[in-house]
């Protein structure tokens, strides 16, 4: 087998593999982190958590599949090693950026429900309760 098409193989194995590893940590603690937010609104939780995982393997595996060619023809054992460094530590750096992006939108959305929660309830207005607050016909018109 050709060393190019070996450090392929290899290459994708292992940034699949660590794709669904990321995804299925996200999915697993974000699920509980996204039900405390939306007040236990459970299938409201489940489903942004599912449309978020969906979301991170799409882009992952997209960019993965876009980082596979390789610049030269591969030659060596060192060579083989030397590529898989180089691109497993592009992607492990890009499934990171993406699990800080997905806690940083996780967190707007938790702070958004705190504020909503924390906020005292309207208060209407003094001098208005009961009938002085409705407008009435001037007598005459």
């Amino acid at each position: 087998m050709d060393l190019t098409v070996l450090a392929y193989v290899v290459y994708l194995a292992i940034s699949i593999a660590l794709t669904v590893w990321v995804a299925r940590t996200l999915s697993r603690n974000g699920r509980i982190f996204l039900g405390d937010v939306l007040h236990g609104n459970e299938k409201l939780a489940e489903a942004v958590n599912h449309l978020l995982v969906v979301g991170f393997y799409l882009v992952n595996l997209g960019f993965v599949a876009l980082y596979l060619g390789a610049d030269d023809e591969i030659t060596s054992a060192r060579a083989v090693f030397e590529a898989l460094s180089v691109k497993l530590g592009v992607v492990l750096l890009v499934l990171g950026v993406m699990h800080l992006g997905n806690v940083w939108v996780l967190n707007k959305i938790r702070r958004r429900g705190m504020m909503e929660r924390e906020q005292l309830p309207p208060v209407p207005p003094q001098g208005l309760s009961g009938q002085q607050g409705v407008w009435a016909k001037p007598a005459g018109a």
